[in-house]
């Protein structure tokens, strides 16, 4: 066994295995709630506390899945392309429901972060929240708050995005496709693209779209709406 744990072989195993049965379990009973990669989450960490294995051990072989998170979100672009002249059609208002979105997210978290008396690192950490990984660690530098915070803050948005998204968008009946998608890569990034690809066609190549759009302009508006509140 020690042999194995030694090499990257094991991280990649184990994930890929705690993912494809909590990808079984999500088809098996067909509830939301039984998110994969938040199961995923769960068994591996249970499983690496149960058997008293350190992070480290296990990252030799998540370090090589993260490096395929990058090409994973390029490769996002084909259903983009697939739907290229939707876009130029509705250039205008993707643009600007994207900008609404991303501001709204920034604000949101500032003034609840007030109410609730979150400390300034908290905060910080949290306004990236709904961007890729590796945009959430550059924005949270460069703003003062945590990286390794930000990531968590990350990956939870994107399976509350994923679990609560498609019921809110039933709830407030948004049936526009494009609404839909740009909605749910604005919000939670990668992990409600993977729901918005299961919801249509239309619906993931305009969530796609939001992803890289939505990180672009949250790089921008983060210091600048820090700076207007005065909070930066």
């Amino acid at each position: 066994m020690t042999q194995y744990l030694d090499t990257p072989l094991f991280g990649v195993a184990i994930t890929i295995i705690a993912y494809s049965v909590s990808q079984y379990i999500n088809k098996r009973f067909k509830t939301s709630i039984l998110n994969p990669i938040a199961l995923s989450i769960m068994a591996i960490v249970g499983f690496l506390i149960y058997n008293n294995i350190d992070y480290e051990v296990y990252n030799k072989g998540g370090n090589i899945i993260g490096f395929f998170l990058g090409p994973a979100t390029v490769a996002l672009a084909v259903p983009l392309y697939k739907k290229i002249e939707l876009l130029k059609e509705n250039l205008l208002p993707i643009l600007v429901g994207i900008f609404v979105g991303s501001l709204a997210g920034i604000v949101s978290v500032i003034l609840l972060s007030r109410v609730f008396k979150l400390e300034d690192i908290l905060m910080l950490s949290l306004i990236p929240k709904s961007t890729t990984s590796a945009i959430a660690m550059d924005i949270s530098t460069q703003i003062g708050g945590n990286s390794a915070i930000a990531i968590v803050f990350v990956i939870v948005t994107g399976i509350f995005g994923n679990i609560l998204g498609p019921d809110l968008l039933r709830r407030f009946r948004i049936k526009d496709e494009i609404a839909k998608g740009i909605s749910m890569g604005t919000a939670s990034h990668v992990v409600g693209t993977a729901k918005a690809m299961e919801m249509g066609e239309k619906e993931g190549a305009m969530s796609s779209l939001a992803i890289g759009v939505a990180g672009l302009m949250t790089v921008f508006l983060a210091p600048l709406v820090l700076k207007v509140m005065d909070l930066l």
